[in-house]
């Protein structure tokens, strides 16, 4: 299991000839959800067919950002003017989730239409169809099926969406890799650290970036508040500390980052240019092995370069749920 290096929510769209059913839907997901309801392929592949160039915009955007931090451009600040700018990010579909069975066509009939697009797969079965769908399966042609006929529908749906939702993308998580050092990467991909961060990430935020340079995650919640997750090596605490006596913090402070009770978010403050004396964070043990020790820190809007676009914001401007085409 990894940790997805970029994570943000997205657009959830669903296709199914059956209007009772897509206004269930509606009403038993989660409202923290961005969900499009769709009845036809018709419309359903209108509304995709623009989708591969945007992630392909959004993507040159993320390319662009690393190749600038490759020529010396800090990329916390670079983070948070892309979050301020470019709110529609959210509106980039993530997932499809479509029926099988429909008429006059099929569910993979109207997946395999989208080629280019780099979202997850996922279809709806009925009992005559799981063969065809353990089939397309293997075959790599989606990424799960569900039946509808099943008890708990919502709860396999919902389980099934969470599971791709935090699945890395191949692409973004390719392109933040390069900004980690090798023991960086190294320490994510141990199982403990990697399930606490997913626990930390997922009550916390609807977005995140894992960074190298410095060291943690930066953060953005659903009203728009934005946290850096400072880490540091159990092991090497010695490096903030004195990182901590070379800003002039003095001797007990430099002695509490020593013992693991404090951080400094010495390189938070030079990236963004925070203005008063460096702050500190109580430090935790991120952990069950005790190999990572975090701090959090709260950025208020002052400390931003520009005000940043609300998820919850961007929710409420897509107003109440309804079948788009029915």
């Amino acid at each position: 299991m990894q940790l997805p290096l970029f994570h943000r929510s997205g657009s959830i769209v669903f296709l199914d000839d059956d209007l009772d059913y897509l206004d269930m839907l509606g009403m038993v997901l989660p409202t923290h959800l961005q969900v499009e309801l769709y009845m036809r392929p018709t419309t359903f592949l209108e509304r995709m067919r623009e989708e591969p160039a945007r992630w392909e915009a959004d993507a040159a955007l993320h390319l662009q950002m690393i190749e600038r931090w490759r020529n010396g451009h800090h990329l916390l600040p670079q983070l948070l003017r892309y979050w301020a700018n470019n709110p529609a990010r959210y509106q980039l579909v993530q997932t499809c989730v479509v029926d099988y069975a429909m008429p006059g066509t099929d569910g993979l009939k109207v997946l395999n239409t989208l080629l280019d697009w780099p979202g997850s797969r996922m279809l709806l079965t009925g009992q005559a169809d799981e063969q065809i769908a353990i089939q397309a399966f293997n075959g790599g042609l989606i990424d799960q099926f569900i039946p509808k006929q099943a008890t708990d529908i919502a709860g396999r749906l919902l389980g099934a969406l969470a599971k791709r939702s935090n699945t890395p993308h191949p692409r973004l998580n390719t392109l933040w890799r390069a900004v980690l050092q090798p023991a960086q990467q190294s320490m994510l991909q141990v199982p403990s650290v990697t399930r606490a961060l997913r626990r930390l990430t997922q009550t916390r935020w609807v977005e995140y970036v894992v960074l190298g340079e410095p060291f943690g995650l930066l953060g953005l919640d659903t009203d728009g508040r934005c946290q850096w997750l400072q880490l540091e090596p159990t092991g090497s605490l010695n490096e903030p500390a004195e990182l901590a006596g070379t800003a002039g913090l003095g001797l007990d402070v430099v002695h509490a980052v020593q013992a693991g009770r404090l951080l400094p978010a010495v390189e938070l403050h030079q990236q963004l240019g925070l203005r008063g004396p460096i702050r500190t964070a109580p430090a935790f043990v991120v952990d069950d092995e005790g190999l990572l020790t975090g701090a959090l820190f709260d950025l208020s809007a002052s400390d931003l370069p520009q005000p940043l676009y609300a998820y919850r914001n961007f929710l409420e401007m897509q107003g109440s749920r309804s079948v788009q085409d029915a």
